[in-house]
């Protein structure tokens, strides 16, 4: 027998995004449900080891994240869970926020219980009931059985644009004309690294390290992040398809998270691809520990610790909204009348079939606006998106998909959802100076 529920809120995704969807939902009064299909939240933030949390401030150093995020990461620095936001000596961004993903995981569940929320894990949404232009339900399947939710209000933060998809709404996938997508990344974790070789290893051979490394600030700032080692990764002849190594420090004093393993050509939203990407994935991630043992000062004693459950996502589906995100608009420092978040990382494209990563920074003061257009849907009037899958272009999805940005949305879209169901209105017709007038009120910056 098939069992129901019912909210004013129906979240769809436990990641970052939808985390910050619920509980904004909850702190406006609506009963809120947030399904994840995963037995703890986080997305791939502890289900991929996406780690640290690129940016909450602009290149100069404001920050223009704060709201339920900055509050997250005040948690965490309270449990020990987090340093708070140091400064990135990659140099890509002013600022990494490292966290402990077992302490975000219990984090996020105590501030969802807080705003009231009703959380479901072990439970995979495979069935939308749409019918004249709204969502009827969703239907989640488990241990128990089938599920069928049913909401005034639904968020899609499954990353991937799941409920969008199967509503009916419009989708894009990847960049116009062959729709490839950002490449896969399997993460994982090493132990037994000697950073004080790293940092010598830096400051003694600066050219070869990325040109925006700070490398005079390295003798009085913690290592948080090291891009390079060129030399050493040319020398070695490593298999992958990039040209240098990535990883960050931390949580621990002797770890860190490498991103260097690169899966290209495949389709996150297919099951056969995502298995051949998670066999590739943990193939390439014995080959890195092998590599960084062998080549890079400071690592040959160091160890595997921990793999991503799940290989990292970049860029599968999003939504068709009101308005999408640009590259002009983000190169630009773009403001819009109904900004709902804004961000300061820049343009990140890995490239889906090459070697290189395209980058580009944002003019005016560093800090590009988020329109609230860009997470209604189309066609579906009850159905905002917040996180990876809101309405961009490929370029522009490149920063929107960043974890603070996520967080920005996700707290936009709860908000939004939970005003609509009080005005009986749909998410195009929310009142946006209300939302704005909420949002800030709740913390953010607009």
């Amino acid at each position: 027998m098939e069992r129901t529920l019912q909210a004013d809120v129906v979240v769809v995704g436990g990641g970052p995004a939808g985390i910050n969807a619920a509980i904004a939902a909850g702190r406006q009064g609506a009963s809120t449900i947030l399904i994840e299909r995963y037995g703890f939240l986080g997305g791939m933030s502890t289900a991929a080891s996406v780690y640290p949390w690129m940016t909450f401030h602009t290149e100069q150093g404001e920050q223009v994240i704060k709201g339920i995020a900055q509050e997250i990461v005040e948690r965490l620095m309270a449990q020990g869970g987090s340093p708070g936001h140091l400064r990135d000596t990659v140099g890509f961004v002013h600022t990494v926020t490292p966290y402990h993903p077992e302490i975000y995981k219990l984090v996020a569940i105590d501030m969802l219980k807080e705003a009231g929320v009703k959380l479901l894990v072990h439970s995979f949404v495979d069935d939308v009931e749409a019918d004249g232009g709204l969502i009827r339900s969703v239907q989640i399947t488990g241990k128990s059985g089938h599920y069928r939710v049913y909401g005034k209000m639904f968020v899609d933060a499954s990353g991937d644009a799941d409920v969008a998809y199967l509503s009916g709404a419009p989708t894009l996938q990847g960049r116009e004309g062959d729709k490839r997508t950002q490449p896969m990344t399997m993460k994982f974790r090493l132990r037994g690294v000697d950073l004080e070789a790293v940092r010598r290893s830096m400051i003694e051979n600066p050219d070869n390290f990325y040109r925006k490394t700070p490398i005079a600030e390295l003798d009085r700032i913690p290592l948080t992040g090291v891009q390079g080692f060129y030399s050493e990764w040319k020398a070695a002849g490593v298999s992958i398809n990039r040209d240098q190594v990535l990883f960050f420090t931390g949580p621990a004093d002797d770890e860190v998270l490498v991103n260097c393993t690169r899966v290209q050509g495949l389709d996150g939203t297919d099951i056969e691809d995502l298995t051949k990407a998670e066999e590739e994935g943990r193939r390439q991630v014995l080959m890195m520990a092998e590599f960084l043992q062998k080549w890079i000062p400071g690592f040959a004693k160091a160890s595997i610790s921990s793999v991503g459950t799940q290989i990292g996502i970049r860029e599968t589906r999003r939504i068709e909204g009101l308005y999408s995100l640009t590259i002009d608009d983000v190169v630009t420092g773009r403001k819009f009348d109904d900004v709902i978040a804004r961000s300061g990382y820049p343009i990140d494209i890995h490239d889906p079939s090459g070697k290189g990563v395209t980058a580009a920074w944002i003019g005016g003061d560093g800090a590009y606006d988020i329109p609230y257009r860009c997470l209604v849907a189309r066609e579906i009037r009850n159905l905002l998106a917040a996180g990876r899958c809101i309405s961009t272009t490929h370029e522009a999805l490149a920063t929107t998909r960043l974890t603070p940005s996520c967080m920005a949305t996700g707290q936009t879209a709860g908000t939004a959802a939970a005003l609509a169901v009080a005005a009986n209105a749909a998410a195009a017709d929310v009142d946006v100076k209300k939302l704005q007038h909420a949002l800030i009120g709740g913390g953010a910056v607009l």
